[in-house]
């Protein structure tokens, strides 16, 4: 079962500004709502860099491996996988006047014994997928 998190916001910001801010995964700490850390494992940035991120989601604490798998202006696409969870994130980034506007795209995959509390996953990631919209909008206004 995949479970999928959308959302789109403009931002003031110019899209030559948020697009290497967001490929960065380091600044996902600035801008995802539910990410307390994330590093830099290995790479520069560009496809096969991977991650250490640790989450805070439903009271746990999550840690998957995040490998950026295509760096392509206007998207750039990265997984994240655990034993139990498989995080594919799209994020697109177009101009949109002196601004931009950026498309987050999450599909959630589970395995194991997670898969079957999946379905009462779907309002639990709709809620941090608006706290995140609503962060990365502050945080890339900022810029």
């Amino acid at each position: 079962m995949t479970l999928t998190v959308e959302r789109t916001i403009r931002t003031s910001a110019d899209a030559e500004t948020v697009f290497p801010y967001l490929v960065d995964f380091r600044n996902a700490t600035e801008w995802d709502a539910g990410t307390v850390s994330c590093e830099r494992v290995s790479g520069n940035g560009g496809p096969g860099t991977t991650y250490k991120n640790v989450s805070k989601f439903a009271g746990n604490t999550v840690e998957l491996e995040y490998t950026t798998e295509e760096v392509s202006e206007p998207r750039f696409v990265i997984v994240g996988r655990n034993e139990t969870t498989m995080s594919h994130d799209t994020i697109t980034v177009r101009p949109e006047g002196s601004g931009s506007v950026v498309t987050y795209r999450a599909d959630f995959e589970f395995t194991g014994l997670a898969r079957f509390i999946a379905p009462i996953m779907t309002p639990l990631l709709g809620r941090l997928g608006d706290r995140t919209a609503a962060q990365l909008k502050e945080a890339l206004d900022r810029r």
